[in-house]
Order: structure tokens, then sequence, then C-alpha cells
């Protein structure tokens, strides 16, 4: 039983020895595992130490995890053990001793709330204590006189937008116009061997999860203290951003958290534990596949995208079983030769299509209907051997979460040529329009328009330019149509081409706020100069077939608040920097917007003026957008900035 990468973390421990005689157990043990994992389970040549690992399952996951195997970790299954071998194993593995010092100790500690909390001590000082309980849940206390009280958070930010309708607001107003002048730094916590962090925190019963390439760490959100620490090692020869060491953070449903890793797979992790649940290949990293955005949980499932867009892939979006990892189903964005719609891909480049689906989507319960934005047509910068519309790429699909059936797609760009991807947050937002009670679904596109769609049929209602200058499209047609301009494809010497290849605005946060009614965005006022090279596709290559410079005349990033009802820009805020950030936007019920500055400063500005009320500078490259949460009766936001997670909040 061969185990390469269980967990990193620290594990639980439920008893020690099973009052039942493990000795019938022991033969199949030492047939079928000690060869891995050493005779007294302590560890061996070929895997690791599973004496202090095991108690961190329940029986039942222990047998899943016998006869299921974990392949992609290279352990095999064992599907033919019989009841009783499968019983007398597990017996015998909670038998197991692990050597001094491999887990945790034991603590009983005094609440003042009366009682005692019992389990295992994961993190002490003189002024907190992080507890496993005998619950199998994390407990994190505070010290009071000789006691202990619990705290915990008291407004979640479960999901990659902190609600699966992608707004990126919060009803928190303790944090308001009135007092953020007089917010601080509260805690730091600071990812090793890392760079430029992409993550959005996510927060669920006091507990921060956070994510570079590969890793996932659990913090106490109130302190920043680790909790539990997942490491797999990085894939090698990796292409594209994710070789980059880019991830944009988790999804956490039940008592799992879900991650992508680089090399295209999905895995589920104990929340309490860090311990590998399961572990499911979503793509074939070595036809340069590979996976960066957070997960999307939806009811039973958890909905994967994959990247690789600029290098050649076949895009899709898959939905995975949240128990048991298999795949249920998979909505491929682009068709075979052959099938519907692949005449709308003419020549040999349907072969090698683009089309991913490499941000996180959105979701409408209350007609249960999934969206997902859709990226870019491979090569990027040359149609010649892909005319037509090439469906689905830059567009929003509308799926069935339960079956991903198609209900109805908006192509935004229609035969790219300008890597102007679809890839922008699509938010949804329920408002009049026109004197109806209408559900809406909001973009500002990369392409320099921004949209608004009837998100219960995908009908095209309104759209106009938000940035200084567009110059690929003169306008929209009334179903939503871009007017394109000739000569503006990408030229071997080299096209000016507004916007820029990195878009009007891109995949970072935009927010919503239903108490200003607008809609908030960080726009890139800049040009670009793109340029064509022939190119073939090729495994461990780029696919974008040409390449790309900002144009002479000077850039700006600005901060702009948009009405959705006529997509006049109300306020805009003007910003002075290289117009090279990817800070993203926040909203509040305080009457705030946060986000990041492009000299690298987190800032604040009142959200019905526009006027700015703080700044904090990092000295970073904006890569990741903020979020806010309460924890233990007070509001924090929270940002990853470089290799930092930064938490800030109010003086006590």
């Amino acid at each position: 039983m061969r185990v390469t990468v269980l967990t990193l973390g620290v594990l639980w421990l439920a008893t020690t020895a099973a009052a039942q005689n493990p000795e019938p157990g022991r033969q199949t043990f030492v047939s079928r595992c000690a060869s891995c994992h050493g005779s007294d389970g302590n560890g061996g040549e070929l895997g690791p130490n599973i004496a202090a690992r095991v108690p961190s399952r329940t029986d039942a996951d222990l047998i899943g995890v016998v006869r299921q195997g974990l392949t992609a970790a290279g352990m095999p299954a064992f599907p033919n053990l019989s009841e009783t071998e499968s019983t007398d194993l597990i017996r015998f593995l909670r038998a197991l001793t692990p050597r001094n010092g491999s887990v945790p100790s034991r603590t009983k500690a005094a609440l003042t709330t009366g009682g005692a909390l019992e389990g295992l001590i994961l993190n002490q000082s003189a002024v907190d204590l992080q507890i496993l309980g005998d619950d199998r849940k994390i407990h994190l206390l505070r010290k009071s006189g000789e006691r202990y009280r619990a705290v915990t958070s008291q407004a979640d930010w479960p999901s990659y937008n902190g609600q699966v309708t992608g707004g990126r607001y919060s009803p928190l107003a303790e944090i308001n116009k009135r007092n953020v002048g007089r917010m601080v730094s509260k805690w730091i916590f600071s990812l090793p061997n890392t760079s430029s962090l992409q993550v959005t925190p996510i927060v669920a019963d006091g507990v921060m999860y956070v994510t570079s390439a590969n890793e996932c760490y659990a913090l106490d959100a109130g302190t920043g203290r680790q909790v539990w620490h997942y490491q797999r090692p990085r894939t090698k020869n990796l292409i594209g951003v994710s070789a980059g060491g880019a991830n944009r953070g988790v999804a956490v449903a039940g008592d799992r958290v879900f991650m992508a890793t680089d090399h295209a797979h999905l895995i589920a992790l104990n929340r309490a534990t860090g311990a590998l649940v399961w572990d499911t290949e979503i793509a074939d990293w070595r036809q340069n596949y590979y996976t960066t955005a957070a997960p999307l949980v939806v009811q039973n499932l958890v909905i994967a995208g994959i990247s690789g867009g600029d290098d050649g892939v076949r895009g899709f979006l898959a939905a995975y079983d949240q128990a048991t990892g298999k795949e249920v189903w998979r909505f491929w964005t682009v068709p075979r030769p052959g099938e519907p719609l692949s005449e709308t891909w003419k020549g040999k480049a349907i072969e090698h299509p683009g089309a991913t689906t490499w941000m996180t989507g959105t979701y409408d319960a209350e007609i249960d209907t999934l969206y997902w934005p859709v990226g870019n047509p491979g090569p990027d910068l040359v149609g010649d051997e892909r005319l037509g519309d090439n469906l689905y790429s830059d567009s929003v699909v509308a799926l069935d979460p339960k079956t991903g059936r198609l209900k109805w797609y908006f192509q935004f760009t229609p035969h790219d040529v300008w890597d102007y991807d679809a890839m922008q947050p699509s938010v949804l937002v329920d408002a009049m329009w026109q004197g109806q009670r209408r559900k809406l679904l909001v973009q500002a596109n990369r392409n320099g328009f921004f949209y608004v769609l009837d998100r219960t049929n995908g009908r095209f209602l309104f759209g106009k330019p938000y940035v200084k200058t567009v110059t690929w499209a003169s306008g929209l047609t009334p179903e939503g149509r871009p007017i394109v301009v000739p000569n503006m494809e990408p030229t071997r010497e080299g096209r000016r081409v507004c916007p820029s290849l990195d878009g009007a605005s891109n995949w970072y946060s935009t927010s919503f706020n239903p108490t200003t009614s607008l809609y908030y965005v960080q726009t890139n006022d800049k040009c670009g100069i793109f340029t064509r090279t022939d190119t073939e596709w090729a495994a461990g290559k780029g696919f974008m077939a040409g390449s790309f410079a900002p144009a002479a005349e000077p850039a700006q990033r600005v901060l702009r608040a948009i009405d959705i009802q006529t997509g006049k820009t109300v306020w805009e805020l003007p910003q002075t920097g290289a117009v090279n950030s990817w800070g993203g936007v926040l909203s509040t019920a305080g009457g705030v917007v946060i986000f990041g500055e492009d000299t690298g400063a987190l800032m604040v500005a009142d959200a019905s003026t526009g006027k700015p009320l703080w700044s904090f500078q990092t000295s970073q490259l904006w890569k990741a957008s903020p979020m806010t949460y309460a924890f233990d009766g007070r509001q924090y936001v929270a940002v990853a900035a470089g290799p930092n997670i930064i938490a800030f909040g109010l003086p006590e």
C-alpha cells in the first residue's frame, strides 16, 4: 500500500489502542502495507509514517482509502478486501503506536462559560490556544485569567468572491467611511518560498484558508497563527502561469477544503487536519493543461475550470462529487470537428482551440443556473486557421449545474484576435430595469465594453464603452455583437489597438454595491501594439502566435464607479503608477470601496463620491483582491500582497 503524499499538516489522534484484539489484522497489514510503511507503520523506504496519520480519519474514511486507493499520490487500491479483512486491518491500524514526538499532546482546557474542552494542542502561547477537539473540529481559544474564551467568525467569507453571486459586496459596516481613517494592520502571515500571491483568503468558522501553488495553509483568522499546512511537490516542466506558482484559492464545504494543483488535479483536504481525502486528475498536464482558479461549490458538487488557453489546449468545465472526487459531468467549450457549431471554426486551429475556463464562475440558486466565463480562442493573435465566430470562446455560458447542459450563451468578442477573453467577473445583480424587476448579469469586459444581460435567457440588454479609447470596434449592434473596425488585426510589423492586450479590465475582482447601485471596477486607459508570429502547436510550448507591448502614449489606471442602468461613469479615481497592477475591488455596507491602488498601496475610497479616505503602502505589485470578515465581534479586511497575507482592522 504505497503512498507518496498524504499530508504535511498536523493530524488527529482519536484513540490509542482499540479495545478489541488487533492481531487478526496484522497479517493483512504485513502482506499489503508494511513493505512501504514499515512493519510498525512508522514509515519505510517507499512510504511515510502512517501511525500518526491514520487516526485523522474515521473508520469509514480508512476503509474508503484502502479499497479505492490514492492513485495519483502513489497508493494502489485494494477493492477485493473482504469486510472481515477490512475491519481487522482498521483495528490493527488503530493500535499502531506513533514514535515519540510525532503526535501532539492532549489537553483539557477550562472554559469561561463553564466546563472544559478536550483535544490535541495544535499551538499554544501565553495568550491563545488552538485545540483539535474530540468533535473533530478546530477550536480557537483566548486566555482569560485562568480559563479560556472560545472565539470564531460571525461573518465568514466562504467562497472566492464572498458570495457565489460574484459581487464582492459585504454587509459588514463596523469599518465605515467615518472611521476607516483609523484602520491599522492587525497581523501578517508570510508564505515561504512565494513571491506574488494571487489568492483570495477564505474564512469559515474562524479559520482562514490561503494557498500558493500546491500548498494550503489554515490560519487562526484573528491572529494569523498557522493551524496546519498541506504541501505537495511542485510539478517540473510546466508552462504558463502555473509554472510561476499562481493559485487563487480554495472552496470549502462540510468538513473539506477543495483546491486545484499546478498540474491540473483537484484535491480534497480535511478541514480540521489538512489530511488528503481524495485526488482527481482533471486533465493531462503534459498536453499543456494546468489549473490556477479557486473551485466553486454548488450543491453536492465542486466545479473546477481549466487553464492553458494560451498554450493550445481544448477548454472545458467539469463537476466532481464532493464525497468521492468522481467526475459527474464535463462541458466542452469548443466542439470537435464535425460536431454542431464546429462550422464556427474554419481551419485547422480547432484542433488546439483554447477557450479555457481559468477563473471562478458564479451561481444563481433561485433559478439553479451556473454561469462561467470562457477564455480566448487559440492561437491568440492569429485567426487565419479559425475563421468564423469560434464558439464558445470569449463567451459566458449558462449551464444546468446538475448535468452540465447548456442553457444559453452570449459571446462578447466573436473571432477574437486580440486575446480579449471573457474572464472578467460575471456579477449577478437583482435590480429594477426599465420598470421591471430583472435578474441581470453585468460584466466590464476586457474588450472595453460594459455589458448588461438578462441572466435568465442571455438576452443582451445594454452595452457601452467604459474606458476612454476603444479602437477595435465602433460600437455594438442591438443584439450586442461588436461592429468591428476594418484592418485592426495584429500584423507582423505591429498594430496599435485599444484597449491593450492587458484589457480595459481583467480577471481581478469587481464589486456591485446594492446600497449605492454602483458597479466598481479597476480599469486601464491603455493601448497596445499587437504583433503576429506564425506558430505551430507543440506540447510544452506556448501558442499565442504573437507578442504585445504598450503603445507609446501615456497610460493610466482608473477606479471607476459605473451606473449599471446607463453605463455612465458616476465618479472615477485616477492613479499614478506603471499600469501593470492586478488588484481588484471590494465594497461594503460601511460606504467604502477597498482596492489595490496602482502604486502598491491598499486604498479605501468613499463609495458614493470616490474621495480617498485611507491608504497603506505594501510596496508590492498587486496580483490579488481584498476580502472582509468578522471575527470575535470585530471586522477585518485581508488581502494578499506579495508573499504576505495582511489583515487590517480598527484599533481596540
